[in-house]
């Protein structure tokens, strides 16, 4: 029996073909060699991030995180976790940790670069893998760390530092010449993230949502204006446009396109809430891509130093969480069952724009 009193491990495993199909998987509790240390996860978030990270489990490899059976996948989610046992000087049991974690009760880590912060996984299948996403931080290390506002951390720290990482990006290249910046999904909370730090920094922010989330939407007062999908005609077809695109919906995109014409001078696909991927070939002639915060993440290392992107988001992150805890109502869930449960309601785009989900395993 484990601490929580389940008799071994499991993971919810999900059908890479058919994301909305998943099942509980059984597994002996993992033992672990000299080297490694196996984590007791503990409190998980589940948001639309994660349906972006199965939507994109092939081309941006996070299915390669943490391998299951052939066919089936381990959505990664963000949360909290505790170091059960350890064969590593410096990763004591008992140790809290915030990072990277498995949609299941175990994680073995091999860890490396211990030091006050915390670790990063060095296991071999996880070496050309994106190191951002190999970090787990120790609570006591950990700047930006509120024990009272740790269902936050769960549910948007992951966010914000897509949402801190992009606004950076985009004030760093002057808005690629752009005077407004449209962003979808904008009731999403890592686009509402990037508009609160884009408050103020020189150019327009509009939101695009639908009409259902419109009022709430509004409601945030972070967006200069906020428009509903079927009245995107409003946006001046004469400004100079940037599209952050965090809905991944291709008839949208060509709508905006047709509406915008040579005013659309740039776009960006940010995320897919809508789970319809097809960045290749969307807007080619406008410079499309996707938004990978850990390339905007290396390039402010070079420039400020680990520490200093860390102080800096610190900073950001404590602006943002008094804001933001008006804006959400946590609900909480416990087991592997309830896990199983918000993954189908959050994949399948039922979950309310200010319900944020956290189970406890």
């Amino acid at each position: 029996m484990d601490a929580n009193g389940t008799a071994g491990a499991w993971n919810l495993i999900v059908d890479r073909d058919d994301v909305s199909t998943a099942q509980l998987l059984d597994a002996p509790i993992p033992e672990i060699q000299d080297g490694e240390a196996l984590l007791r996860v503990d409190r998980v978030g589940v948001t639309a991030n994660n349906v972006t990270y199965a939507a994109l489990g092939d081309s941006f490899r996070y299915w390669e995180f943490f391998p299951t059976t052939a066919g089936w996948g381990i959505v990664p989610v963000w949360g909290f976790a505790e170091v059960a046992a350890s064969r590593v000087d410096g990763v004591e049991p008992g140790s809290r940790l915030y990072g990277y974690l498995p949609s299941g009760s175990h994680l073995v880590v091999r860890p490396g670069r211990v030091d006050e912060r915390g670790f990063r996984d060095a296991s071999p299948h996880r070496k050309t893998l994106p190191s951002p996403y190999n970090a787990y931080a120790l609570i006591t290390g950990d700047l930006a760390y509120e024990a009272d506002r740790e269902d936050l951390q769960i549910l948007y720290r992951p966010l914000f530092w897509t949402s801190f990482m992009l606004a950076d990006w985009l004030v760093d290249n002057a808005w690629l010449g752009a005077r407004t910046t449209v962003l979808s999904s904008a009731s999403s909370k890592t686009a509402y993230g990037a508009a609160f730090l884009l408050q103020g920094q020189g150019c327009e922010v509009v939101g695009l949502t639908s009409r259902r989330n419109l009022a709430f939407t509004e409601s945030l007062g972070c967006y200069d204006h906020v428009l509903a999908y079927e009245d995107l005609t409003r946006l001046s077809p004469t400004t100079p446009t940037l599209y952050a695109d965090f809905a991944g919906d291709e008839a949208l995109t060509d709508a905006l396109r047709a509406h915008l014409g040579d005013a659309l001078a740039h776009s960006v696909v940010v995320g897919i809430t809508n789970q319809q991927p097809g960045p290749a070939g969307t807007l080619a002639e406008t410079g499309p891509g996707m938004f990978f915060a850990p390339d905007q993440m290396r390039k402010r290392i070079d420039d400020w130093g680990r520490a200093g992107l860390d102080r800096r988001f610190a900073d950001a992150w404590q602006r943002f969480a008094p804001v933001v805890e008006q804006w959400v109502d946590v609900v909480h869930g416990h087991g592997p069952e309830a896990l199983k449960k918000v993954w189908s309601e959050v994949q399948s785009g039922r979950a309310a724009p200010r319900t944020g989900h956290v189970v406890a395993l």
